[in-house]
Order: C-alpha cells, then sequence, then structure tokens
C-alpha cells in the first residue's frame, strides 16, 4: 500500500497533566488521595483491574498488577514523575521522538495558592519550561485548568459556586498575559462533561456528590466560566487559539431495532454534541479526546475474541473514524488532544498508534479537518483514582528510581512524526 501522507504542518504531540506528572502539589485531589487511598486499595482488590488481556481471548492474572492496585501507596501521587523539577529531561525525549508539539497543564493551586495572591515564581517557572519548548521548535499546548482545583476554591463551593466563572476567568485572564505571544494554543477546561458526571454525578472523584441538580449547575458553571475566560484571553491575547476539550465516544448499537437506534440517537446528543452546541462562538477549534466506543444495548459478541488493555477496555482504533466523520457537521479545526491505551508490556501500543492514525487519516481524506493528534501520554504517571499502576506512557517509568525508558511503541510513534507520513 502507498505512503500515507498527513497534512503539511500537522502538529505531532504527547500530553501530560500537572497533577499526574508534576509531584509535589497540594491541591483539592491531594488532600482528598489521603482519605482515600486506604479505601481505594480495599476496593481494588474485588476489581477486574490488574486482570491483563494478554492477545486474543487470552484472560491471565498478573501478580504485579494486583500487587500495585492493592497498595495505598498506589493511591498517593507523591513526586509523581518530578515533571516540575525534570521538565527538561523529558523536552529532551520530546525532541528525541521528533514531536512538534507538546500539551501539558498549568497547575491552578500553584499560580493562585490564595485567593487574589498570585505566586510569580510559579508563573516564571512555566514561562521557562514554555520557552525551553520553543527553543526546541515545539509548540505548547496549555490547559489551564484539567480537572484539579485549588483547596481554597473548592472550599469556597468548587465549581458549583456562583463565583468560580469569575475566579475561573480572573487565572485565565492573568496567564494570557503572562505567557502573551509564546502560547499559541490553549485549553481552557479539560473534558468538563466527565468532571461534572465523575464528581457531582456519578461522585467517584471530590467532591463525591451524586445530585443531579449539582450535575446540572456545575455543567452551566463550566459553560460559563469557559465563555468569560474566552472572552478574557482574546481581549489580552486575540490571536490565541482557545477552545476545549471533549471526550468523545463513538455509540454503536449491534441489532439495529427502534429503541436501540433512538437510545444512540441520544445519546450521541447528550455526550457528544449538546455541550459543543452551546459553546459555538466561544471556540476556535475542537479539542477531542478519545479513548473507546460505547455499545448500546446487550453486547452479545463473543467476549473470548475481543482485545482488551491492561485496564479492560476493548482495543479499538478503528471507532475513532466515526467519531471525527460525525464531527465534518461544525466545520471547525480539530486537533486530537488526547488517545491512547494502558499497556505496560507495550505489546499493543505500536499496532495502536499505526491503526489508530490510519482510522485518522482516512477521516482526514473524506474531509475532517484534523489538525494534530496528541498521544496520552508522554510519561506513564498517576492515572487519577487509578493511581499509579496502569502504563499509558510512551516513556516507561521506574518510579523508584525516576528512570525514563523510551518503549519501543514511541520510536515507531516518532518515526512517523519525523517524516510526516505512515506506511499504507
Amino acid at each position: 500500500m502507498p505512503k500515507l501522507e498527513f497534512p503539511k504542518g500537522f502538529l505531532w504531540g504527547a500530553a501530560t497533566s500537572s497533577y499526574q506528572v508534576e509531584g509535589g502539589l497540594h491541591n483539592e485531589w491531594t488532600e482528598w488521595e489521603k482519605t482515600t487511598a486506604v479505601k481505594r486499595a480495599k476496593e481494588a482488590r474485588e476489581e477486574s483491574w490488574h486482570d491483563s488481556w494478554r492477545g486474543y481471548g487470552k484472560k491471565e492474572r498478573n501478580p504485579e498488577f494486583a500487587e500495585e492496585a492493592s497498595d495505598p501507596n498506589n493511591y498517593l501521587s507523591g513526586i509523581a514523575c518530578d515533571h516540575w523539577n525534570r521538565y527538561e529531561e523529558d523536552f529532551d525525549i520530546l525532541e528525541e521522538l521528533h514531536l512538534n508539539t507538546y500539551r501539558f497543564s498549568i497547575e491552578w493551586s500553584r499560580i493562585e495558592p490564595e485567593e487574589g495572591r498570585f505566586d510569580d515564581e510559579a508563573i516564571g517557572h512555566y514561562k521557562k519550561m514554555i520557552a525551553s519548548l520553543r527553543r526546541r521548535g515545539v509548540e505548547p499546548f496549555v490547559t489551564l485548568w484539567h480537572f484539579w482545583l485549588p483547596v481554597w476554591v473548592a472550599k469556597k463551593g468548587g465549581v458549583a459556586s456562583k463565583k468560580f466563572p469569575e475566579r475561573f476567568a480572573r487565572y485565565a485572564e492573568r496567564m494570557a498575559a503572562a505567557f502573551g505571544s509564546d502560547v499559541k494554543f490553549y485549553v481552557t477546561i479539560n473534558e468538563p462533561d466527565m468532571y461534572a458526571s465523575f464528581s457531582y454525578l456519578l461522585g467517584f472523584w471530590p467532591p463525591e456528590k451524586r445530585s443531579l441538580r449539582l450535575h446540572y449547575v456545575v455543567t452551566k458553571r463550566i459553560e460559563q466560566a469557559h465563555k468569560l475566560a474566552y472572552l478574557k484571553m482574546k481581549g489580552i491575547a486575540p490571536d490565541t487559539e482557545i477552545g476545549i476539550t471533549k471526550q468523545f465516544m463513538s455509540f454503536q448499537v449491534l441489532r439495529r431495532t427502534p429503541i436501540s437506534l433512538l437510545t444512540r440517537r441520544f445519546a450521541d446528543w447528550w455526550w457528544n454534541y449538546s455541550l459543543l452546541d452551546r459553546l459555538m462562538g466561544y471556540q476556535d477549534y475542537i479539542g477531542f479526546n478519545y479513548y473507546q466506543k460505547k455499545i448500546i444495548g446487550k453486547d452479545t459478541r463473543d467476549q473470548t475474541s475481543i482485545v482488551r488493555t491492561d485496564i479492560d477496555w476493548e482495543y479499538d482504533p478503528e471507532s475513532i473514524y466515526d467519531a471525527l466523520i460525525a464531527l465534518k457537521r461544525y466545520d471547525m479545526p480539530i486537533y486530537i488532544t488526547e488517545n491512547g491505551i494502558a499497556d505496560a508490556f507495550d505489546r499493543l501500543r505500536g499496532r495502536f498508534i499505526t491503526e489508530t492514525l490510519t482510522s485518522i487519516h482516512q477521516a482526514i481524506k473524506e474531509g475532517t479537518d484534523v489538525r494534530g493528534y496528541i498521544h496520552w501520554s508522554l510519561l506513564d504517571n498517576f492515572e487519577l483514582d487509578k493511581g499509579f499502576w496502569p502504563r499509558f506512557g510512551l516513556v516507561q517509568m521506574e518510579y523508584a528510581t525516576q528512570k525514563r525508558t523510551i518503549r519501543e511503541s514511541a520510536r515507531i510513534y516518532g518515526k512517523i512524526a519525523e517524516t510526516n507520513t505512515l506506511d499504507g
């Protein structure tokens, strides 16, 4: 087959977020992890996360996963990847892999540790990081709020507070002023739908609320916060490109019954498009996070024939095509800001990257305006409520020594980035 060429100027990158890699933080989540680590370790002993799927249909118990997931220390972020101090080493890896963009998040709790008090030293540190990326020819793709709040914001009502949009917009405006023309791409808020659902509907994440009313309120506050921040940031830096990142799913039916088709249409609207529609006019691009498809109705497939990743998600690099094609309706630039798999032994990741990019290329060929692919993640890191044991990184982390080792799958990805082409 012929080589598949990507558009000129295509962005090739990897992503991290502050809480998951920086280390040494004090925010709402670091407070939460202290009170929940023992509980989550106990619950993990009953979960299937530490069963590793080895190839087609063969599921084997993995003692390493089970041991890590059952250890309370797994759920304490600590120094994480010490990225705050080792960013130059990590940026050298970006350069070695020929990646030309890096998505990372600013830690709000470092910038504004107390209401109205902005830390110039922390701002200066991020400016040094941005300058270091620029020297390497790497485009910074900056996220302002991934999921974690400063403790003072959480104590004052968090996202549900009427003052949250104003508080967030003030912080966002300050960052735009500080970074100026050195940052072209901003993500204001990462996966607002995930945050609202997991924190205020399902109660899995802090502040562990379960309320339809609060879920609605928080969703509205996030919309208001993004719109206000967008306007304030554009007033300071009109040439920046600003958006949110949405987690998208490809909803699929196995049996085309009227009920299943109607359910799929509702799920598409509610999860994929409703928030996006309400933010039109306040986005310069669509930030596209994608991890898995969702089967509507009972999954009647032979489960032994399905390949799964370490955290039991179905290996399915083709379905990203359907989700991308559906976004043609918006006629907007799309940046794939997260996509990856948990694969500690690097058995699937190289193939996953090439097959995913083949699907993306097909969507581009059919008219979807995809302008970049940012893999999750650069490093193995602290994967939120699951802790350290899931391994999503292009780079393998040995946390005890902080040793970084570039995986073979990263070399495969780096070659694609270097040439801007994919072998068909």
